[in-house]
């Protein structure tokens, strides 16, 4: 293993086992986790995401499938679990697999294992389903990345993802005042325009859907003189237009926060 990434991978395992945010990522992890999931919640942008993943899943019961940065599992890593035919679960936290692996016990043909994905001791791959919520943008080489990727899935598998963007130009600028103090810095790469059309090169997008765009400035009109029922109207109606037209529209996905993709590999030339 590369020793740069090596000693990333220490630093990234010791961070998650330990939560040891400095004051910088608090503020940020505050302003994140408490206003924007606060407000995804109301407006039922975390409800949509779900959704729709699931959706994408379609039918596990003949899939292979690797939940890639897994920690101890979600509601959906638990879905994948009990539906596929198999299911692996791999991340770089001992702590996280060791939690996961409690909830596992009893789903025939699921696990967990502590894993560098990256790394020439990965040997599993064919799968038909890789679902990464929140972990590729974890990897700075995407190059590396994406060649791995493909070499881990079946003709025809698919990738079902969900990264940050920082294509927006005033969260880009937010990002950038925030960086050098970022404690997780060195494995946080949120997705720029030259990423995603990378991913879009060496994969079929099938669908993706972006999120908090125009939908992010509902926390300014907490301040505006309107009812309760007014502001979060218009936040809805907010987020069903950047729903609808990151659907379709670069330029809006682009002013987005989040994104979801679904990726297929592409048939051989």
């Amino acid at each position: 293993m590369n020793k740069e990434r090596e000693e990333i991978n220490k630093r990234q395992r010791d961070f998650y086992q330990n939560f040891d945010k400095n004051l910088p990522s608090k503020i940020w992890s505050y302003f994140r986790n408490n206003a924007l999931n606060s407000l995804k919640k109301q407006i039922g942008v975390e409800q949509d995401i779900y959704d729709l993943h699931k959706s994408w899943f379609g039918e596990l019961s003949q899939k292979k499938v690797l939940d890639l940065g897994c920690y101890a599992g979600n509601v959906l890593s638990m879905h994948l679990a009990q539906h596929s035919k198999e299911y692996l679960g791999i991340d770089l936290s001992p702590k996280g697999i060791a939690l996961f692996n409690r909830r596992l016990e009893n789903i025939p043909g699921a696990r967990a294992e502590v894993m560098d994905f990256l790394s020439e001791e990965f040997k599993e791959k064919d799968f038909d389903l890789i679902y990464a919520y929140g972990v590729l943008h974890h990897f700075k080489d995407v190059d590396e990345l994406i060649n791995t990727l493909l070499e881990k899935l079946v003709a025809g598998g698919e990738i079902i993802s969900y990264d940050p963007l920082q294509t927006s130009k005033p969260i880009k600028f937010l990002r950038n005042i925030y960086r050098p103090f970022q404690s997780d810095r060195d494995w946080e790469w949120p997705f720029s325009k030259k990423t995603y059309y990378k991913f879009k090169m060496a994969f079929e997008i099938k669908e993706r859907r972006a999120v908090l765009g125009k939908t992010k400035w509902s926390a300014l009109i907490g301040f505006l003189p309107l009812s309760e029922e007014k502001k979060l109207t218009t936040a809805r109606a907010w987020h069903q237009e950047d729903w609808d037209m990151s659907a379709s529209s670069d330029e809006h996905m682009f002013s987005c926060m989040h994104l979801s993709m679904r990726m297929a590999k592409k048939p051989a030339k």
